[in-house]
């Protein structure tokens, strides 16, 4: 993903944050007010001090001095109530421009297709959602403001220095385009390694996210030490990484400090030699000498705040490579709504290879007709195209040739929402969330009342368990549900199906994690929920669907036989096979036992 990106050595994707920017104009005019208010005090104060030296202690009258100092205090006054609310103001946008920019980034991931996640890990995402716009929020928040502050007090500092002694500025002047080339030189180098070392951080955050999501696998093979040696190595890699840019921006810091205090040290002593042949006020030098400390320290934060820049460039681009993402599965503009009734769904032609093998054949010129209320059961080898089949009706991926239709209307010209609002469905992998048993149950149907909550999870022969939970349905069942057991999760996600109420179920071995008598109360939960509806059916175990409409056996994306158990056991070697191994040596059913046996091998 990071290869992607282009590579520049300037600022100019940070401007591609406008947009976020605009909505809040009124506070950034105020902000931007604020800001040249303690600008203009903060340099307004070696006037004071000028005037103090010259006109106060100079006079000997303390009416003088008091006066000089009330004004200071005046100035310190405004200084400290701009400043704070330039603090405020810029705190406060960045962090809401950081929160918009998040949820931006988060929501368009969301409408990705599982394509995306061939390609992209989780936690490269999780970092870019978190360490990069932690970056920008950095620059927004305090950087920018730092910045455009330090510009007004370097540009207003070197036209004060240029009225207090031309000749003077004229010297300091000379000397600030010494002092820019490093900046310029070394700043490119610390934006690539400062790109560099976001790539690094990513790559141990994906790694991360990866091993932790498959602790029990991890634990079970005894491999904590391999992967903690593993994620050792990529955080050395991230840590040498970001040490090589730490020890460019201190060089570049610096090589910035010296050239800027040689400068000011040689100026200044070109002041006392002019103050000694009384070509100079005392004032006057004090002055001068406190804009040079204003222009010099500008200088050395912008330098800082450029580096900054730099890295919230690279941060801003790696979000704009997500939000430039664009999914293969588009929405069709406009819909055409999904008739409540029809023919049902039927699969013409359809071919299909997945994007991260491609080649690879996992349907082939499939048709096929599911009548609507009809309950179809798919069964055959692992890779035989069953779940390909689901993910297609879903929209998770759309076939490259064929066609699918849903009550005669193309699945292509539905809108995602109202499909997927009209399919239930229960997949081999149950996905619980960290939320309680309610929440999980009532994810398809936020509105449902506790009693339809109850009632699904009655049919999907869960209530019990639920009920003896501690909490009962407000059980809190941890991230990922791992306090629950498989077939518990699984009975949940039974249940959300249900509860759902859609005019299509898909059940990719909705009771493969049951025991025997959990089996057949949830068999019998899912044949009256599939009373008026149709289902499509996955299942290895052929007791399940013995009692389907029909069975449809694929191999190698083709469907190679369909019908009854009773007929697939005379006419399909495949199936025959299959229920012998399951069901024990049907009679009559030793013939093509070899022919068949080599393709069984797979399941």
């Amino acid at each position: 993903m990071s290869d992607a990106v282009p590579r520049s050595s300037r600022i100019g994707p940070l401007f591609a944050l406008f947009p976020f920017l605009r909505p809040y104009a009124g506070r950034w005019a105020l902000a931007f007010l604020a800001l040249v208010s303690s600008a203009g005090a903060t340099l307004a104060l070696p006037v004071t001090f000028k005037y103090l030296i010259d006109r106060g202690f100079a006079s000997g009258d303390r009416a003088h001095i008091d006066r000089y100092f009330l004004a200071l205090f005046v100035v310190s006054l405004l200084l400290a109530g701009a400043t704070a609310m330039r603090f405020y103001l810029v705190s406060w946008l960045g962090e809401r421009v950081t929160a918009d920019l998040r949820r931006a980034v988060y929501d368009h991931v969301l409408g990705m297709s599982p394509q995306f996640f061939e390609t992209t890990q989780t936690g490269e995402v999780l970092s870019r959602l978190t360490a990069d716009t932690t970056l920008i929020q950095a620059v927004v928040g305090t950087s920018l403001s730092m910045g455009l502050r330090n510009f007004f007090l370097l540009t207003g500092g070197v036209a004060m220095l240029a009225v207090t002694s031309p000749v003077l500025s004229g010297y300091i002047i000379a000397t600030l385009v010494v002092v820019v080339a490093p900046i310029v030189i070394f700043g490119r180098r610390v934006r690539r390694l400062s790109r560099a070392s976001q790539d690094k951080v990513a790559n141990a955050s994906a790694l991360a996210g990866e091993v932790l999501n498959a602790m029990p696998t991890v634990q079970s093979f005894t491999q904590e030490p391999y992967e903690a040696r593993r994620f050792a190595g990529v955080v050395e890699v991230a840590f040498d990484t970001a040490l090589t840019r730490i020890r460019a921006r201190a060089w570049l810091t610096a090589v910035v400090i010296v050239l800027v205090f040689a400068a000011i040290v040689f100026v200044l002593w070109l002041g006392a030699q002019q103050v000694m042949d009384g070509r100079m006020t005392a004032g006057q030098l004090s002055q001068f000498i406190l804009y040079a400390v204003f222009t010099a320290g500008a200088v050395g934060a912008l330098a800082e705040v450029w580096g900054e820049l730099q890295r919230a460039a690279g941060a801003t681009e790696r979000l704009l490579q997500l939000l430039a993402a664009r999914s293969p599965v588009v929405q069709a503009e406009p819909t055409i709504a999904l008739p409540a009734r029809g023919e049902g769904i039927r699969f013409e032609d359809v071919s299909f290879s997945y994007p991260s093998r491609p080649g690879i054949a996992a349907l082939s010129g499939l048709s096929l007709h599911v009548r609507a209320g009809e309950h179809v059961a798919l069964v055959g080898p692992s890779g035989a195209g069953k779940t390909t089949l689901f993910q297609l009706l879903l929209r998770f991926y759309d076939p490259q040739a064929g066609s699918i239709l849903i009550n005669s209307v193309p699945t292509r010209q539905v809108s995602f929402a109202d499909l997927r609002r009209a399919i239930g469905a229960v997949l081999q992998e149950s996905v619980i969330f960290s939320g309680s048993v309610l929440d999980n149950i009532r994810y398809g149907a936020p509105e449902a009342t506790l009693a339809q909550v109850q009632q699904a999870a009655e049919m999907a022969a869960a209530a019990g368990f639920i009920e003896a939970l501690p909490q009962g349905y407000d059980t809190f069942l941890g991230e990922r549900g791992v306090r629950l057991s498989g077939g518990q999760r699984q009975r949940i996600a039974i249940a959300r199906a249900i509860l759902k109420n859609p005019p299509i179920l898909l059940l990719d071995e909705a009771t493969s994690a049951l025991d025997a008598a959990s089996e057949r109360l949830v068999q019998t939960a899912l044949d009256n929920a599939a009373q008026n509806r149709t289902t499509l059916v996955i299942a290895h175990r052929l007791a399940t669907v013995q009692q389907a409409d029909r069975i449809v056996v694929l191999e190698q994306g083709r469907i190679v036989a369909q019908g009854r158990h009773v007929e697939l056991l005379q006419s399909s070697p495949l199936y025959a096979q299959l229920a012998a191994l399951q069901f024990g040596e049907p009679l009559g059913q030793t013939r093509d036992r070899d022919t068949a046996q080599d393709r069984v091998d797979q399941v």
